[in-house]
């Protein structure tokens, strides 16, 4: 029988998930005269089966040679949220063993937050806007 590595000591999904990162911030920078990248702020959901240290890992061999060469990751974690029906009301789950609502117990599968990564933010240093050339006579 073959053993299948955990998937915190496999980062290839973090990898693929950091490289398109990278492509979507380096393309959004294009004609924005930005000399440096500080950080990339993402929100990333309790469901989005990332795992943070495998991204950190990830992010620092996708962004080689890069703008974002040297820069950091930070990771705003987004709990899962869900809808209850039967009190109406929308709550944090404690854990992600069990979806029901904290109010009252029952079962519920409206998400409605925490499924996401998304990127927030970054924190950028632009280069001084370049003065019109003068004309000599």
């Amino acid at each position: 029988m073959v053993r299948r590595p955990h998937r915190e000591n496999c980062p290839g999904h973090e990898l693929s998930i950091v490289h398109g990162i990278v492509t979507t911030v380096t393309e959004s920078l294009i004609g924005r005269h930005v000399s440096q990248v500080y950080s990339v702020k993402l929100n990333v959901g309790a469901l989005s089966g990332v795992v943070e240290d495998a991204l950190q890992f990830s992010y620092g061999i996708a962004t080689e040679g890069s703008i974002l060469a040297g820069s950091r990751i930070e990771v705003v974690h987004i709990p899962v949220r869900v809808y209850c029906a039967e009190c109406q009301l929308e709550s944090e789950l404690p854990s992600l063993r069990s979806f029901r609502c904290i109010h009252c117990g029952t079962p519920s599968m409206d998400i409605r937050s925490g499924r996401k990564l998304d990127i927030e933010s970054l924190e950028i240093d632009k280069e001084p806007a370049t003065p019109p050339a003068s004309l000599s006579n």
